[in-house]
Formats: structure tokens, C-alpha cells, sequence
């Protein structure tokens, strides 16, 4: 069996605990790979005490001696509403029921060596949403999934008993799928496409006094080749002239495609303030260069399609707090501020992007060698009008929950 075969097998073998959530904010951005760091507010990057860190902040496995696992999965229930404009009534998303996204993470580390290494596997990127066919807008956006899969070995180094750094390298797979009518209900243009593309991750960690911890963490951009075919169908029909009515052919066609995306850089800074040993106030500023997510062209024999995107630059404002408890108990609590990356000139049904609030809990406890985490997240999304002029014109509303869930080993 070949490499390339092996590859394939592998990152299939992972796909299939790797389900994208029916969600999207930031983008399709998924910020939220850790129970304790969700209750939290996802603000982890100057605290990354757990496995977890080799995504939030990867120079802060130096913290952990010995060897490290953590498993844990993020489900999430959408609820997405749409009101049209021009009296056309309601839309509602058809993804229901909770769909779950898992994450791996393992670290190790000698006790008084200042070398650790970690090694993660989860999703930082995704969405899916399909809408019913007979949707006004459906000859703009019927139906879309892309799932986004991470593989991260990272090292990190102690510079000084203040300092540390990280380093890791990225590969990364997706599958898409992009399908929208053409003229009718039960016609359509769909493209399937698969890649993989490689980047890197960094770290910084300092914590200069006992109360004052700082981090910073940087994901570097990618560009990923979908390869793969397109199809159209449609049945023939008859097009009204004044000399009577003209036959157009039906079409059922497939034909090999490719589309490249550009997964963006992102840039995370945070501040930890911990006043005695049992409380942890944390900020964090998380911003995102959607602004590298041009227009996309879909290459193909029989003419290109452009998908415009044009999206611009968005940040999250992230604050959580954590608390100890006897018992070796810890409570958090979090809030976000999510800005909108979607702007209205391209606003598509597709990722309805909006402002976020985002408010989360959750509670852990820390044993020898097993710990657990659990975190409710609520996410609102206010009313989002939209007035271009064309068939995706009306009122968008979202709102989700979501539990996450981690379980962590050390030995």
C-alpha cells in the first residue's frame, strides 16, 4: 500500500469521530476545544494549565509534568431563524438535534527538564447548514459543509522559571461540499472537494509574578486545495417567447473541479490576574484575518464560478473567571464579544455571520491522576437586517447551546 493510500486511510479513520457542528460564528471559525476553557470564555492563552493549551497556547505545556491526555467533545444545538423580506414568511435551518465535535490532546514532559512536547487532533474550522429546497434563496446558497481537521505536534522550551516558548507544525484536512440551485426545486450545482495544506503555530508565555501571567499564541495562514468534481442537473423546460414556447434541454453533468480557500492567520493575547491561589481573572483579545478570504473561484472545464466571500478582519473579546473549591472542585464562568466578519455586500444565507454574545459555565474537579469538565454555553446572536436588493434580502436571528465535555488523565 502506498503513502499517499495510507494518508488517505488515516485522515479518513479521523473524519469519522470528526463531525462538524451545525454552527458558525467568527467566520466558521471553532474557538471552543476545551470544557474548562469554555466555561471560561475560551480566555486560556495566559492560563493553558491543561493538555488543551497546545491549541489556546502551546508554550504553556511546560507546566505540566509527566504525560498527559485529554479527551472531550463539543456538542452544539443550533437554532437559526430567517425572516424574509417582501412578505415571502419564514426560513428555518434543517440541521436540528445536537451534533458533536471531539478533540485529542497529549503532552509530556520530565520533571527539571525544561523540554515538553505535546501532540493535538481536533477541528479548528468548520460549519454545515442546509436549508429545505424550495427556500427563496436556494439559487444562492442551498446546502454547505466543510470540516477541517488539525493534526499538531509542538514543542516547547523553559527558557528562564518566568519564560517559555513554543513551537508547532500543522497538518491540516478538509472535505467541502457547496451545492445551490439553478432554476427550480429538485435542480442543482454541486461541488465535493477534499485537501490537505500545512502551516505552524506559536507560543509565549510569561509570568513575570505570582498574581501577573501573560500569554500569546499565533496560527499561522493556510491556503488549502478542495479537489475534487463538480455536477449539474436540471430537467429540460420550455422559456416563453412571442413566437411560442422555446425547449431547453435538461442537463446531468460531472465534471472535475478544484477551489483553493484561504484559512487565515490568527493572533491571540491574554492577560491572567490572580489575586490569591484560588481566583483566576482572565482577558484575552482574539482576532481573526478573514480579511485574506477573497472572492473563491471554482476552476473548472466548462467555466469558472466566483464565490464571493470578501469578509474582513473580526475579533473576540473574551473574559472568564475561575474559581477553587474545596474538594479540589473549580467553577468558571465566561463571557465573549464575537464581531461580525460577513459583510452585508456579500452577505450569504450560507454563514449568516453576526455580532455574538456569548455566555458560558461550567465546573471540573482534579483527582490524582483523572480530572473532568463539563461547560453550558449560550450563544445570541440580535436581529441582523439585510437589504441588498437580492433573493437573501430579510431578518436573520441566531441563537444556540452547547455542553462540552473533557476528560483528562495524567501518570
Amino acid at each position: 500500500m502506498n503513502p499517499p493510500i495510507l494518508r488517505n486511510l488515516f485522515f479518513a479513520g479521523l473524519f469519522l469521530v470528526c463531525v462538524t457542528p451545525r454552527s458558525f460564528g467568527l467566520g466558521f471559525r471553532i474557538p471552543d476545544q476545551d470544557a474548562a476553557a469554555t466555561a471560561r470564555g475560551d480566555a486560556f492563552a495566559a492560563t493553558a494549565d491543561d493538555p488543551a493549551a497546545i491549541y489556546y497556547n502551546p508554550a504553556g505545556i511546560t507546566q505540566l509534568d509527566g504525560t498527559n491526555v485529554s479527551l472531550g467533545a463539543y456538542g452544539i444545538f443550533l437554532n437559526s431563524r430567517t425572516s424574509l423580506s417582501d412578505d415571502r414568511g419564514s426560513v428555518s435551518n434543517g440541521n436540528k438535534g445536537l451534533q458533536a465535535v471531539p478533540d485529542f490532546f497529549l503532552t509530556w514532559k520530565e520533571p527539571n527538564v525544561p523540554l515538553a512536547l505535546g501532540l493535538g487532533f481536533y477541528c479548528p474550522f468548520g460549519f454545515a447548514l442546509d436549508y429545505n429546497d424550495n427556500t427563496p434563496f436556494r439559487t444562492i446558497f442551498r446546502k454547505g459543509d466543510i470540516q477541517y481537521f488539525t493534526i499538531n505536534p509542538v514543542a516547547a522550551f523553559k527558557v528562564t522559571s518566568t519564560l517559555s516558548i513554543a513551537l508547532g507544525a500543522q497538518i491540516n484536512h478538509g472535505n467541502a461540499e457547496l451545492e445551490r440551485g439553478i432554476v427550480a426545486p429538485g435542480d442543482a450545482f454541486d461541488f465535493k472537494g477534499d485537501g490537505t495544506s500545512y502551516g505552524f503555530n506559536a507560543g509565549i508565555m510569561w509570568d513575570p509574578t505570582p498574581m501577573h501571567h501573560f500569554g500569546a499564541t499565533y496560527r499561522g495562514p493556510t491556503r488549502i486545495d478542495f479537489d475534487g468534481h463538480s455536477k449539474t442537473f436540471y430537467d429540460s423546460f420550455d422559456v416563453a417567447t412571442p413566437y411560442g414556447p422555446f425547449p431547453v434541454p435538461g442537463a446531468n453533468s460531472r465534471e472535475k473541479a478544484d477551489a483553493e480557500f484561504n484559512i487565515p492567520q490568527s493572533v491571540t493575547l491574554g492577560y491572567s490576574f490572580r489575586p490569591t491561589k484560588d481566583w483566576n481573572f482572565e482577558f484575552d483579545w482574539d482576532w481573526t484575518d478573514w480579511n485574506t478570504l477573497n472572492d473563491v473561484v471554482l476552476k473548472q472545464k466548462s467555466g469558472n464560478v466566483t464565490l464571493p466571500f470578501d469578509w474582513h478582519s473580526s475579533s473576540m473579546f473574551e473574559f472568564g473567571i475561575t474559581r477553587k473549591l474545596p474538594n479540589r472542585f473549580e467553577a468558571s464562568v465566561g463571557y465573549v464579544y464575537s464581531e461580525n466578519s460577513v459583510p452585508d455586500a456579500t452577505f450569504s444565507p450560507g454563514i449568516p455571520d453576526s455580532n455574538r454574545h456569548i455566555f458560558s459555565a461550567g465546573i471540573g474537579q482534579k483527582y490524582d491522576h483523572l480530572s473532568w469538565n463539563i461547560a453550558y454555553q449560550f450563544t445570541f446572536g440580535p436581529s441582523r437586517t439585510i437589504n441588498q436588493g437580492t433573493a437573501a434580502d430579510g431578518v436573520y436571528q441566531f441563537d444556540s447551546h452547547a455542553i462540552t465535555l473533557t476528560f483528562g488523565y495524567h501518570f
